[in-house]
């Protein structure tokens, strides 16, 4: 758990939230005041247990259930409700990917956001989970403070993807055909300035950057996330950017 430093903790490799605000290392629920109810999922007793330990010890986080395959992910999530699972990729009977877009996909857990560990040689499954709901990807090798930081951020509403994590995305779409370049219908009601916007977000900067890059105030631009949140269906800022590449607005550099 040790290694890694805060660039891969947050969006843009800042260290801080989707809305450029910083990532506290805790999240009580704003709305309750509750500490944020997190599953545990992984195949290894001994990570869960260290994960348990880490979460239970710090304020405004508590552990709700565990999980060592991803059919009890689903079942635990539904059992529980929490606000964030904590879910590994390699599992048995069914895996991170499934079972995220099993939680993520159902009414009855369509609230719990999923944060994936994975490591630096899983770049084939960070497209398939962000297309499954998943609200961010955090390495297996970060710091505990950075862990809890982002557990909170995606408790929060936010979506964590760390600069590693959006170049191996980016990578993703590079072997993918080229896509149509026509833009689909459901960027239709959107309006230009929602488009450059979305397109830094494809790109990774935060709220702040983006403020910076167009000119705007970041209150300006949180609007403008929120009202491409509505208009393009989608649960959180990682699946902006799934949808900027799908659509074509957005290209992968080519391959050397």
């Amino acid at each position: 758990m040790s290694g890694r430093a805060g660039d891969e903790a947050g969006l843009g490799g800042t260290g801080r939230t989707g809305d450029g605000t910083d990532a506290g290392a805790t999240g009580r629920d704003p709305g309750t005041g509750r500490p944020v109810r997190v599953v545990v999922a992984d195949d290894q007793a001994l990570l869960r247990g260290s994960f348990r330990l880490l979460i239970d010890t710090a304020p405004g986080l508590t552990v709700v259930g565990e999980a060592g395959t991803g059919a009890e992910a689903v079942e635990v999530a539904r059992r529980e409700r929490p606000d964030v699972v904590l879910m590994d990729v390699r599992m048995p009977e069914m895996d991170g990917i499934e079972a995220t877009r099993r939680i993520c996909g159902s009414p009855q857990t369509a609230g719990v956001r999923v944060l994936i560990l994975t490591t630096f040689d899983l770049d084939a499954y960070v497209y398939a989970a962000l297309r499954a709901g998943a609200a961010g990807f955090l390495l297996k090798d970060t710091r505990p403070a950075d862990l809890l930081a982002a557990i909170g951020v995606v408790a929060s509403g936010e979506a964590l993807l760390a600069p590693t994590v959006t170049r191996r995305l980016i990578a993703e779409f590079t072997r993918r055909p080229e896509p149509d370049r026509t833009l689909p219908r459901e960027l239709d009601g959107v309006t230009e300035r929602e488009r450059e916007v979305l397109v830094h977000i494809a790109r990774g900067l935060s709220n702040g950057e983006i403020a910076e890059r167009l000119h705007l105030s970041p209150a300006t631009v949180k609007s403008h996330v929120g009202r491409l949140l509505a208009k393009l269906n989608a649960r959180d800022r990682a699946q902006l950017v799934v949808v900027a590449y799908d659509s074509g607005l957005v290209t992968a550099p080519p391959r050397p």
